[in-house]
């Protein structure tokens, strides 16, 4: 293909297709004369919303058939929201840089109650998140939480027709579909700590230098601080779609401040650990809370899913580096 040419991989979901081409519009400011493709796929996440991405083999089937397009040479980019991005990527991939991030927490959509504390008695809530799950049925055990997978239309239709008291979206989601009138209430991440990556778009892409010196400009530096403690605090907790897991790192004057949690799907257990340090120490800081969390009790709540912790660090950087503004 031409030089000049650059071909991004993207879901076709309304909310993927606008970070593909938020993406589109920064590398074509930053490179006029650069002709930007894009390449739609239907993955099987998409294909199979009847079924719990914990049974279907992880939040990975998000961003497959988008890897197997850039081994494949058919796009050099795929763009991803990063809290579908799994730990491990296929080798010669990298995950090349995070954009700025937007607004990580979590919207209640609850037309006839607004609140959380509103919601009645046993109330019906819809999602596919054991991370949300787990916080909802903790802080309110007579919530009855019942699936709900789907585009963010979908989801919000099924609420609007009374099929669900509630349901939780990303903020930054809903904003980006200009569609924050539907937001009823921001949850404090107090409440529901946000997930890894919440938040944040990134770009997949080859391990090729001049592919990542082109997006080098797009590059935000504060977020990937935060992003590559994220990931690393997941890592030591296995990574595992799962177990519900949340990790939600914050730059205060020029200090990474992170909070992480682990939890049973059904609430009966949650443990939450903070940690603070210089960005330079990100991954340390990521790695060494997720220790935290498993000896304040996280291996009993991986032994009785019966799922394994993080021993070895990723052998791939958790975000690429080299061109970071």
């Amino acid at each position: 293909m031409p030089a000049d040419t650059i071909r991004i991989a993207t879901r076709r979901s309304p909310l993927a297709l606008w970070q593909a081409e938020h993406v589109r519009s920064l590398l074509q400011a930053a490179h006029p004369a650069l002709q930007i493709d894009l390449l739609p796929l239907a993955t099987e996440a998409d294909r199979r919303t009847d079924v719990a991405l914990s049974r279907l083999g992880g939040k990975g089937l998000f961003i497959k058939e988008l890897e197997q397009a850039l081994e494949r040479g058919e796009a050099e980019l795929a763009v991803h929201s990063m809290k579908d991005v799994p730990i491990s990527l296929p080798d010669g991939l990298v995950l090349a840089l995070v954009l700025a991030r937007a607004d990580a927490r979590d919207a209640l959509i609850s037309p006839r109650h607004r609140t959380f504390e509103a919601l009645p008695e046993n109330a019906r809530v819809g999602t596919s998140s054991l991370r949300r799950q787990c916080q909802l049925k903790r802080a309110r055990p007579d919530l009855q939480i019942e699936l709900l997978r789907g585009n963010v239309g979908t989801r919000l239709r099924r609420v609007d027709e009374g099929e669900f008291a509630a349901t939780l979206l990303a903020v930054a989601g809903l904003e980006r579909l200009g569609l924050e009138a539907r937001i009823d209430s921001r949850l404090s991440p107090e409440v529901c700590l946000p997930a890894v990556g919440q938040g944040v778009i990134g770009i997949e892409c080859r391990d090729d230098p001049a592919l990542l010196e082109l997006l080098a400009p797009l590059a935000h530096a504060d977020s990937a601080g935060c992003i590559r403690a994220e990931r690393a605090l997941a890592a030591r907790l296995g990574g595992s779609c799962q177990l519900p897991v949340a990790g939600y790192a914050t730059l205060q004057h020029g200090e990474l401040h992170l909070r992480g949690l682990i939890g049973h799907p059904d609430g009966s257990t949650l443990l939450r650990e903070a940690a603070r340090g210089p960005v330079s120490r990100a991954e340390v800081l990521g790695w060494e809370l997720g220790e935290r969390l498993l000896d304040a009790g996280g291996r009993r709540v991986l032994a009785a899913l019966g799922l394994k912790e993080g021993r070895i660090r990723p052998h791939q950087p958790l975000l690429d580096t080299r061109h970071a503004a």
